[in-house]
């Protein structure tokens, strides 16, 4: 009784602060039916406060995104700045189209401005990679993104990012959150009712004339296209940019072309999920473009498909990140190529062939864009960093636009994008990846299949020996400690498995490669069925070694 009472107590102290009449009245309604059990899962903690910044569930309590729980992390991100020595700093706010995103952005200015700071925000809902832009353009200290990125619809986020351009890492999340955690009530956190920046379309036509430098003058730009926005923030910018570049105009997929928070025609808004791709491929099949490319809500990513005599086939986002580096060489860049330990180790033998340099970081963008002289960044996840001195992220507009030059020097030589990947096979044999993947709702199922795989490291997988085992919270001589598991395999095949728990989805992930050895042409056929059925008995024995 005791602890129901202190419950009760807990919320309406909550309720009290809320400035949101929508939380609000959903607090006080749990309140007034005495819904205990959805109080304690609201007040049973706080939503934490790390690299990838907050990302939960839209709702009232500490357990969920609101106003109160972003006045409280902006108020947090604002002492922690003026500590480090930029009191008086501009911070940049950007947002995308998702449910109160625009008064979070809001209530950030309005924080930023009344501890000292300056701030402005981007004049509408846009792409993340606008706001990653503008944090250089305009000589910021700091910018947040408010964003759920792919996640459902009823999640929201909040991304941070620091003068550099890139996302916060180690050690500035854990004073962030530590400021946060100072932040008393919230009268005491001052929110004037204006004298931040509204600003307006010249970050965003910086942006745009920024893209130049991604393509090459004169390349050859004749293909054609067809687009989803898939209900999020990149159909402007992404149509404005074509039409920039003299690409011919994209064809849209009408339905998921507006924002529209809800995201009504996808179950989750993630060009990788089941179903998402199925009205783009409708329409690409009405209008026969050479290919579809995608991105997700907040547009910094970027998916591709291609035909194939089946259909279209959704290219992975290890193939995409091997076409985009095979390209760049091709076009005589020079640098870092990165890309985080989950993706594939293509990578790594494009950047060898070709004498530039090469390293891998741990997961996330925030880690790939710290890499030093990095000239392109990708990961598997749909994510491609492809003028790093434009944005130090990934950027699904920037990365469209190179795959749309690519995809056009190839039709000018007969080819395809499939022929291409059939070089790359050739030349390095062919790397087939893939995922295993758990989405859960009780967390306890992926800590404990992570400890039974630690407990009893399995000595096969697929009939291949498993050579090495790295727990990689221990960390290696390359890569600072993360939760994760990594092993390499061997026999008739090699192979490598990461297994790790997604930083901003209730989910387990194991990434999967098989090296499969072409010799010739003829060979390429026969080596994606093997690579496949290595994969998908690599997922068999994988998924009875975690016991899920």
């Amino acid at each position: 009784m005791q602890e129901q009472d202190d419950l009760i107590t807990r919320a309406r102290a909550w309720l009290a602060e809320d400035p949101d009449p929508e939380t609000a009245a959903e607090l006080a309604a749990l309140v007034e039916a005495g819904d205990t059990a959805e109080l304690a899962d609201r007040f049973s903690g706080t939503l934490q406060f790390g690299t990838a910044g907050l990302r939960g569930e839209i709702g009232a309590g500490p357990m969920r995104m609101n106003r109160s729980v972003v006045i409280r992390a902006a108020a947090g991100l604002a002492a922690y700045l003026k500590a480090q020595g930029h009191a008086g700093g501009l911070v940049v706010v950007g947002y995308d189209a998702r449910y109160k995103s625009a008064d979070f952005a809001r209530d950030t200015a309005a924080v930023m401005t009344g501890a000292g700071l300056r701030a402005a925000v981007l004049p509408r809902p846009l792409p993340t990679p606008v706001l990653a832009y503008a944090i250089r353009h305009l000589g910021a200290v700091a910018g947040v993104e408010v964003t759920a990125s792919h996640n459902p619809p009823r999640d929201n986020g909040y991304k941070v990012y620091l003068g550099d351009g890139s996302q916060i890492v180690s050690p500035a999340d854990t004073e962030i959150a530590a400021e946060i955690a100072r932040v008393g009530t919230l009268a005491s956190v001052p929110r004037p009712e204006s004298g931040w920046e509204d600003l307006g379309d010249e970050v965003l036509e910086a942006y745009l004339a920024r893209t130049d430098a991604v393509l090459t003058p004169g390349s050859p730009r004749g293909v054609r296209t067809v687009y989803t926005a898939m209900h999020g923030v990149g159909k402007d910018v992404v149509m404005a940019a074509f039409a920039r570049h003299g690409f011919p105009e994209p064809v849209l997929v009408a339905e998921q072309a507006e924002p529209d928070p809800a995201f009504p025609t996808v179950a989750f808004p993630n060009p990788e999920e089941p179903g998402a791709m199925d009205l783009a491929f409708a329409r690409a099949a009405e209008v026969q473009p050479d290919i579809v490319i995608a991105n997700d809500p907040d547009a910094d990513r970027c998916a591709v498909a291609v035909p194939t005599a089946e259909g279209w086939r959704m290219l992975r986002g290890d193939e995409v990140g091997a076409l985009l580096a095979e390209h760049l060489v091709h076009k005589g860049a020079t640098g870092v190529f990165a890309e985080s330990i989950v993706s594939s180790s293509l990578l790594g033998r494009i950047a060898e062939a070709a004498g530039v340099g090469y390293e891998e970081t741990l997961t996330g963008f925030k880690w790939i864009a710290r890499v030093e002289g990095l000239r392109y960044g990708y990961e598997e996840a749909l994510g491609y960093c492809v003028d790093p001195e434009g944005v130090r992220d990934k950027d699904g507009v920037t990365a469209a636009l190179l795959v749309a030059e690519l995809a056009s020097e190839l039709k000018e030589q007969g080819r395809t994008l499939t022929d291409l990947l059939d070089d790359l096979a050739m030349a390095h044999g062919l790397h087939a990846t893939d995922q295993l993947s758990l989405r859960v709702s009780d967390l306890s199922v992926i800590a404990n299949a992570m400890a039974r795989l630690r407990a009893e490291p399995p000595v096969s997988l697929a009939g291949l020996r498993v050579v090495s085992a790295e727990d990689l919270t221990k960390g290696t001589e390359s890569l600072p400690p993360t939760d994760g598991l990594r092993y390499y395999l061997d026999g008739a095949y090699k192979a490598r498995v990461i297994c790790r728990p997604s930083g901003t989805e209730p989910k387990l992930k194991c990434y999967l490669e098989v090296v499969v050895p072409v010799a010739e042409a003829s060979d390429l056929a026969s080596a994606r069925v093997t690579g496949q059925e290595v994969l998908d008995a690599i997922k068999k024995d994988l998924a009875a070694a975690m016991g899920v």
